[in-house]
């Protein structure tokens, strides 16, 4: 059973930070990547980063610079660190699985509210 929890969401004022985590069963970290994607209100969801089995790493033109995507296999947990935060990051931050290169992402988690005061 694939099992993905986010964690570490919260209100925070502009050009704060706030460090989301993803806590994975063993099954899902060993996916081919694994990602962030999030949700402003009325807005579609939209990708923010991912991180690839290997190593490499991703990140939405909106955030880079700003937000940095690792991961603990130790732990089973991916994290999002994001710093400089803006109220244009307000949103439901979910934690998403993808299980093979060839396909979409597959797995989600339920999410952490994130919202970035003016």
């Amino acid at each position: 059973q694939v099992q993905l929890v986010e964690s570490g969401g919260g209100l925070v004022q502009t050009g704060g930070s706030l460090r989301l985590s993803c806590a994975a069963s063993e099954r899902a970290f060993n996916f081919w990547s694994m990602g962030w994607f999030r949700q402003a209100p009325g807005k579609e969801r939209e990708f923010v980063a991912s991180i690839v089995r290997t190593g490499t790493t991703y990140y939405a033109d909106s955030v880079k610079g700003r937000f940095t995507i690792s991961r603990d296999s130790a732990k089973n947990t991916m994290y999002l660190q994001m710093n400089s935060l803006k109220p244009e990051d307000t949103g439901v931050y979910v934690c998403a699985g993808q299980s093979l290169a060839t396909t979409r992402y597959d797995y989600w988690g339920q999410g952490t509210q994130v919202t970035v005061s003016s």
